[in-house]
């Protein structure tokens, strides 16, 4: 299904300055328990900076509000998440390990307000979000179940690595660890969108 949203490709420092409005759209995604807000945001800052930290944002029209948002970046030792995932793989798998984190693409957030989803805009969002990325695979995790962030996934071609992994100090449901090679896989027509008017968003 084709979006009439238009994408913004945020600098570091922009996509900072625009996480009070992100994080509407991730709170209304996840219902987070408000006292999390905090520390999800310090989470992203901290994101901006690593190496090769890449973000899009669906605004709509005119950039008068944000639709949904996906960020990701160089996965390598070192990271929180890298390291636990890779330890898990590797024991299960050195092979597995190789072959998805050795030059991966850590996609940490794709989410779309409720409001919005079933127009396409997180499968728009994971294309533009990925299309230039020179690494070889892109990674992520996410929720268990049927839901429609994995079929998205699997119909871009992700596979799963690891079915059911419980991160540490997590009373939240396991999730999946999912890989794929890049460039992803054609899920469906994709819509070519212009930069939208950031003003609102770079202050």
């Amino acid at each position: 299904m084709q979006t009439d949203a238009e994408l913004w490709e945020p600098t570091a420092p922009a996509f900072v300055h625009a996480l009070p409005a992100l994080l509407d759209v991730y709170s209304a995604a996840m219902s987070p328990p408000p006292d999390q807000l905090a520390g999800r945001r310090s989470i992203m800052e901290h994101h901006a900076l690593h190496t090769g930290f890449r973000a899009v944002v669906a605004l709509a029209p005119g950039g008068a509000a944000a639709l949904g948002f996906a960020y990701g970046f160089h996965g390598h030792s070192g990271q929180w998440w890298h390291d636990v995932v890779t330890a898990e793989v590797r024991s299960r798998d050195p092979a597995a390990e190789r072959r998805w984190f050795a030059d991966a693409f850590e996609i940490a957030e794709l989410h779309v307000h409720p409001a919005d989803q079933g127009r396409g805009l997180g499968r728009t969002l994971l294309e533009r979000l990925t299309a230039p990325r020179t690494e070889a695979t892109a990674v992520l995790s996410t929720h268990t179940g049927p839901t429609v962030a994995r079929r998205l996934y699997a119909s871009c071609g992700f596979t799963e690595v690891l079915p059911e992994f419980r991160f540490p100090g997590s009373t939240d449901r396991p999730f999946a660890i999912m890989a794929a090679p890049l460039p992803l896989r054609a899920g469906g027509r994709r819509r070519s969108a212009g930069r939208s008017r950031a003003w609102l968003w770079t202050g």
